[in-house]
């Protein structure tokens, strides 16, 4: 009789591995009252997971109260530095600093924490969110009602064995973490702390099960007076943390970050995913921080609610690290940036607009440095070989000792002419040390390979003109509501149109645009009417996209990108055509083929998304916040890409950089002085028209996306005022 098979166990996450350059002379962890300063200076940080390094020797160097965008590719490991520093993986971090971490996934977690509080509230989730506050409370508490009870004389000192019997606990549990990674004779110190305080807690546990008729009198006078001194310093605390404010503060942030009344006091169950991200946020916000770490924030966010985001961010004085696609809100809060590139941590003085002019102006002044210094050395060795020519022909050792002379030039004095300072090098002050050559060679900065997306251009011709899509006196009620989402709507899009659409969330702008598409439209009462081209063909790409292939490869676990388009196109496409549509797209080889499309990234998923949409060009491409998952490089690509499409874009986002690029047609480099070369790369585009969508009714803005700013602004200012 065959053996059952055994079940697989499921493969276990691998482990993040954080390494640090540690010495003697580092004040760490366990000595938290001699680390004066807040700043961390990290050397030889080595990160990876399981057998994937992420960084290798990076140093790292942060200074309490600067505001930092971490930036890089995706796949670097940006989310990973975040993660190590958040959960203190990195060796020798003082513990007397908070960190508090705003990941990609704590949505998911913070979900799970509510099953628990159905009932509970949203305004009360993000005061509870504060652990160091409700543990304070806690304990005063406690404390504060064992001096209230005058039945038992002892009860205070009960209450403070109890609080000094989990302070144990949870300084056993530390002093386990530091005994684990150290080594030498600090971790044999460490090591020995840790039975020290096994001992201790030994100790506590018993005095803690003590008999009332075990304390004497002198213990009991000693230990409620010590009782009492806790209980004002835990009050002290609480007023010196605000707690009485807790509520205000609280309910201040949620209206900043675009939460209604009836969500701020309605259950957290009721929260949809993109508002419990929201409310994740404000947990985090709510919080003091020495260090407030931000992996991708405005997700989710309208820009009234990033806009306050970004203001709120810039009078904070602790330190910031964040994440994210969003350029110009990177370039508002960030006054350095730490580059994640090879292996290794740049940092820059300045947001990521001056970082990539001043990369692009160090390309070209060393690039131009090292052309006349090949020039110069093909001059020099030009005239050593007439020189010893001359000498051949005429004897003159005058020539040969000229030809030796500039020879000793060639091999020593080229290289690098200016100092790391911007001066003029000198062999005596800026070579220090042992080195093969005399002078640095003159090295031209590279940038990390380009990311090219490109799109079929080009819609089959329509038989006769009109507008692909046109809106007369439109209006929509859902069924079973009594609110008018949308009315009085007048619009109409021709073919080659730019048409921009924004406005906050739950304005209707998906509703507007789900009617687009025939056979698309949700249930409810229309008013007025949508014409729509009859040859025309739309393309609509939901903002809910990638969670659908999601979904799609969960439940069809063989399924890769390449068996998906091939299974939309229907037989149109033959196998090679399909994987240079993928290829255009950045997805190629393997990763189309080979990788289920549920372990695709994000990015990747909407790169998937996108070929299904345009292997056959639409007349209508609309797209709904295409940009969520998508890196800054990959935002640029696709804005460029989107430039020479010669259908029609009707595009919804959040995002002032691509809808500048996109609809407004503006150039990146128009701001920066960039060298001609540059501007002439980029295809200006047509221009477009930026529509707003608020209360129902659609409004042309004349100003475009800055109009739409100078609007969110005063939105902003109200909430602040009110």
């Amino acid at each position: 009789m065959p053996r059952e098979k055994k079940a697989q166990k499921p493969k276990a996450e691998p482990l993040l591995i954080a390494t640090a350059q540690q010495s003697r002379f580092h004040a760490d962890a366990t000595d938290p009252a001699e680390v004066a300063s807040k700043d961390l200076d990290i050397r030889g940080l080595q990160l990876a997971i399981g057998n994937r390094e992420i960084l290798a020797d990076a140093e790292l160097k942060l200074q309490y109260g600067t505001h930092y965008a971490v930036v890089g590719r995706n796949g670097v490991g940006k989310s990973t530095l975040l993660k190590a520093l958040g959960e203190k993986h990195i060796p020798g971090m003082p513990s007397n600093l908070r960190f508090l971490l705003l990941g990609q996934t704590l949505g998911a977690a913070a979900e799970t924490d509510t099953e628990a509080n159905p009932s509970e509230t949203v305004l009360e989730h993000v005061i509870r969110s504060d652990k160091q506050r409700e543990q304070a409370m806690r304990d005063a508490k406690l404390l504060a009602t064992a001096f209230e009870d005058t039945t038992d004389p002892t009860a205070a000192v009960k209450a403070l064995r109890e609080l000094r019997h989990e302070r144990r606990i949870r300084e056993l549990e530390e002093a386990k973490k530091l005994a684990t990674y150290r080594s030498g004779a600090r971790g044999l110190k460490a090591r020995k702390e840790l039975r020290q305080l096994e001992e201790e807690l030994t100790i506590s546990l018993a005095t803690l099960q003590m008999d009332d008729s075990q304390l004497d009198g002198e213990t009991l006078a000693s230990e409620t007076q010590e009782a009492a001194q806790l209980l004002s310093d835990l009050e002290a605390s609480l007023q010196a943390m605000g707690a009485s404010s807790a509520d205000s503060r609280a309910r201040t942030l949620l209206l900043g970050l675009g939460f209604p009344l009836s969500k701020i006091d309605g259950p957290i169950s009721a929260l949809s995913g993109g508002w419990k991200t929201r409310c994740s946020l404000a947990c985090i916000l709510f919080q003091p921080s020495d260090y407030l770490l931000l992996d991708e924030p405005t997700n989710f966010l309208d820009l009234a609610a990033l806009l306050w985001l970004q203001e709120y961010l810039q009078t904070l004085s602790s330190a910031v690290l964040v994440i994210t696609h969003d350029r110009e809100f990177a370039d508002a809060v960030a006054d350095e940036l730490l580059v994640l590139r090879d292996g290794g941590v740049e940092h820059f003085h300045g947001n990521i607009t001056a970082y990539d002019k001043a990369r692009r102006d160090q390309q070209l002044r060393m690039g131009r440095m090292k052309e006349a210094q090949e020039r110069q050395k093909a001059h020099i060795t030009r005239t050593i070989q007439g020189n010893i020519r001359a000498a051949k022909t005429s004897g003159d050792d005058k020539k040969l000792k000229q030809a030796a002379s500039r020879q000793k030039k060639l091999d020593e004095r080229m290289g690098l002419e200016v100092s790391a300072k911007g001066g003029r090098f000198k062999l005596n002050r800026d070579l220090v040390g042992y080195y093969t050559n005399r002078r640095d060679a003159i090295e031209v900065p590279t940038d990390d390979p380009t990311v090219k997306l490109s799109l079929p251009t080009t819609p089959p011709p329509l038989r006769f003109p009109g507008a692909l899509v046109a809106f007369e006196n439109f209006g929509f009620r859902y069924k079973g509501s009594k609110n008018q989402i949308l009315r009085g709507i007048n619009l109409a899009i021709h073919p080659g149109a730019r048409v921009g659409i924004v406005g906050l969330n739950g304005a209707g702008k998906s509703t507007l645009l789900s009617h687009i598409v025939e056979g698309n439209e949700p249930a409810g009462t229309k008013t007025g009417s949508i014409t729509r081209h009859p040859q025309a063909q739309i393309a609509y790409f939901n903002q809910s996209v990638v969670e659908a292939l999601q979904a799609l490869g969960e439940r069809e676990r063989n399924a890769t990108a390449l068996s998906l388009v091939l299974q939309t196109t229907d037989g149109k496409l033959t196998e090679q055509e399909a994987r240079g549509l993928l290829g255009s797209l950045g997805l190629q080889g393997r990763t189309a083929s080979d990788v289920p499309i549920a372990l695709l990234s994000g990015g990747q998923k909407v790169r998937l998304a996108l070929a299904q949409l345009i292997w056959s060009p639409p007349h209508l491409l609309v797209l709904d916040e295409v940009t969520t998952h998508l890196d800054a490089d990959s935002i640029v690509a696709l804005a460029k890409a989107l430039n020479a499409y010669e259908g029609a874009l009707l595009v919804v986002t959040h995002d002032r950089f691509f809808l500048r690029r996109v609809v407004e047609g503006e150039n990146p480099y128009d701001d920066d002085d960039g060298e001609e070369e540059e501007t002439m790369e980029w295809d200006q585009g047509r221009k477009g028209d930026v529509f707003l969508l608020e209360k129902g009714l659609l409004e042309m803005l004349g100003g475009g996306v800055a109009a739409y700013e100078k609007r969110a602004l005063k939105a902003v200012k109200k909430i602040k005022a009110g």
